[in-house]
């Protein structure tokens, strides 16, 4: 039977691992504001955006944005087309350095492309760009590897290209040129010359590389020597031991560290039974695919006295790439980590991993080589899949939060700040700054931005100066500014399953169910209703939709817009849909509309059955919120005798002072 080609296991695995749930997977991070600057301010926001950032991989975008539209499922499948051809990159470098270890460049392929230690393929927008730039740099090595066996000025006219390209588009891949040498070198390994003569041939075939990679320099050096380009000098008061004990925790992290994230296996309890089933299929449809592969015969290859030879190789050209792949991060402290969003850095040392690990694994007996790598790519797979449901979930989060958000605030006065407390894993609040001005000035493409969104644990001491009225404040989008003052801010605290909610400045400055670290009790004071219209002119891009079914934060949404215009009747009546569903509040403040509601409309009992559901949550958080609630209730209602007896009766349950 002939056997499968490695592209083909390759591309199925990069299927399974990153392409099952696309159509469910949105925009994240950079994508949202990188892409409403291009689509919404258009091409020439896209041109200051990266005017002094990556000037020519601003180039890059402007190509790749005139034939794609601005829809996560099309930036998702050319993410992971150019995840796909990056992996059959290495599988062809691979067979280049190792041509008679078919199962060692298979093997390094399967675990570059499934590589643990960066979780973000799915921020498709931005990170396709990234392998775009990876790939041409991948291209360039095969391309200088081609030329050492035939038509030399061809291929390496080619790879002096490539090689250009990605030096002067990106800093992530920018001392992985050095790596160069060592692929010259490791090409040349069987040569019967002296050590000498052969270094001095791979110098020769490298020098067309330096002086590219030189020009490079020197152009980073007077040209692009902003902050992101500045990679020349260590950072003031960091010693050499400093930096080599960053050295060795950024290898443990982007080896061993990186690898071991492949055995936090799915929680059914947490994940669910249907996500832990799907966990199981990917990895076992992995491992069949992998194992199948594995069992051809041109796979299984005899055991040949120099494999021991070609596994040492790879393990000193894995680590070699390593250590050249780390430089701009060290040099300038961008730490290596496996935390999100900070594990991009670790797309430069990938090569150099895959090949280490490959190289590893091929020092076992043929057997069990085989096992431990079927093992964990069948892990990684799966691991990689959990997080694409991750990804998935915290975009229906994000999108829930916009909806209810529009629901709640049909329109915002211009200038208008939201403050909001971090609770999306995979946005920062510059993302959803971005979608703000996107719903509420789809028609805005100058470069005065309208509105803003904080974190204001992010922001405070920056940004916010302070969380105090009167304020102003001046944010830089780099395609154009935003002008406003604390005094024009609106305060939203959102939890799922809990409703978005808008934070109440003589409430919720007390409410402990609001976490002290948020910072958002203090931003509640500053919370204006007043920023809110009740004109209706915020528009949901298409790929929000459809609108969700109108459930309980529905009725919850639009009966706390009601009571901002003293509607009490229509809170009244969104109230009754709401209990009509049969549902109740995640949040038991959530119930507090409605108590004011039926309170201003004179039914003081439903408001007491109200309150007393919300106390039982908690006396000792809801007690002291609720009596200012009924405090506020007792200045702002008409006197009755059953309003007398019923607010005296509550004070008493809920321990209120006089």
């Amino acid at each position: 039977m002939k056997r499968l080609h490695p592209a083909l296991v390759i591309l199925l695995s990069a299927i399974l691992a990153y392409g099952l749930i696309l159509p469910s997977l949105g925009f994240y991070w950079d994508d949202l504001p990188m892409s409403w600057i291009r689509y919404q301010m258009g091409t020439q926001a896209m041109a200051r955006y990266f005017s002094t950032n990556r000037p020519v991989w601003g180039l890059l975008y402007q190509v790749t944005t005139r034939i794609l539209p601005q829809v996560p499922i099309y930036w998702q499948v050319f993410g992971l087309l150019w995840r796909f051809i990056s992996a059959v990159l290495v599988w062809g470098i691979a067979r280049e350095l190792f041509p008679e270890r078919a199962r060692l460049a298979f093997s390094t392929a399967l675990l570059f492309l499934l590589y643990p230690g960066f979780n973000q393929q799915w921020g498709a927008y931005l990170y396709s760009h990234f392998f775009i730039v990876l790939d041409f740099f991948l291209l360039s090595l095969y391309a200088m590897l081609r030329a050492q066996k035939s038509r030399y000025w061809q291929w390496t006219a080619l790879a002096l290209f490539l090689s250009a390209l990605n030096l002067w588009m990106h800093e992530y891949f920018f001392t992985l040129e050095a790596g160069r040498l060592a692929l010259i070198w490791t090409m040349h390994r069987d040569q019967k010359t002296k050590p000498k003569p052969r270094l001095r041939r791979t110098l020769g075939l490298w020098a067309p590389y330096l002086i590219v990679f030189a020009a490079a320099i020197l152009s980073r050096l007077f040209i692009f020597n902003n902050q992101i380009y500045e990679i020349g000098s260590e950072q003031a008061g960091t010693t050499p031991s400093d930096v080599l004990i960053n050295i060795f925790f950024s290898l443990w992290t982007v080896t061993a560290a990186a690898w071991r994230q492949v055995f936090h296996l799915p929680n059914p309890g947490i994940d669910g039974l249907r996500t832990t089933a799907l966990y199981a299929a990917v990895a076992l449809t992995t491992a069949g695919g992998v194992g199948f592969a594995l069992s051809r015969p041109q796979q299984a290859q005899v055991q040949a006295r120099s494999k021991r030879q070609d596994a040492l190789w790879a393990i000193g050209l894995g680590l070699f790439l390593l250590l050249a792949a780390g430089w701009p991060f060290w040099l300038t402290g961008v730490p290596v980590s496996l935390a999100y969003p900070a594990n991009r850095a670790t797309l430069s040392f990938m090569l150099g991993a895959s090949l280490l690990t490959a190289g590893l694994l091929a020092l076992l007996p043929s057997r069990i080589e085989a096992g431990f790598l079927i093992a964990l790519v069948a892990l990684a797979s799966g691991r990689q899949f959990l997080w694409s449901n991750d990804f998935r979930r915290d975009w229906n989060a994000q999108k829930n939060l916009f909806w209810q958000m529009t629901w709640r605030a049909p329109g915002l006065k211009p200038g208008t700040i939201v403050l909001m407390n971090e609770e999306l894993s995979f946005y920062a609040d510059n993302s959803l700054g971005a979608v703000l001005n996107w719903i509420y000035a789809p028609e805005n493409h100058t470069n005065l931005v309208k509105y803003a969104l904080f974190y204001p644990t992010n922001r405070l001491n920056g940004v916010l100066t302070d969380l105090r009225a009167g304020l102003p404040v001046s944010y830089d989008y780099l395609a154009g500014q935003f002008s406003g003052n604390t005094s024009q801010t609106v305060a939203f605290y959102y939890r799922p399953p809990a409703c978005l909610r808008l934070l109440d400045p003589q409430i919720d400055p007390y409410n402990r169910l609001i976490p002290a670290e948020s910072l958002m009790r203090e931003a509640a004071v500053l919370s204006s209703a007043d920023q809110i219209l009740e004109e209706s002119f915020a528009q949901m891009p298409d790929i929000y939709g459809p609108e969700p079914q109108h459930g309980w934060c529905y009725y919850f949404e639009q009966a706390d817009l009601a009571r901002q215009f003293q509607d009490w009747e229509r809170v009244v009546e969104l109230g009754q849909q709401a209990f009509a569903l049969g549902d109740y509040p995640n949040d038991p403040t959530e119930r507090f509309v409605f108590i004011e509601g039926y309170a201003h409309q004179g039914d003081w009992e439903k408001a007491m059955e109200l309150s007393q559901a919300s106390y039982r949550v908690s006396k000792n958080t809801m007690g002291p919120l609720l009596c200012r609630l009924w405090k506020r209730l007792e200045e702002t209602t008409p006197p009755s005798p059953q309003k007398d007896k019923i607010v005296k009766q509550v004070m008493t349950m809920f321990v209120c002072n006089p």
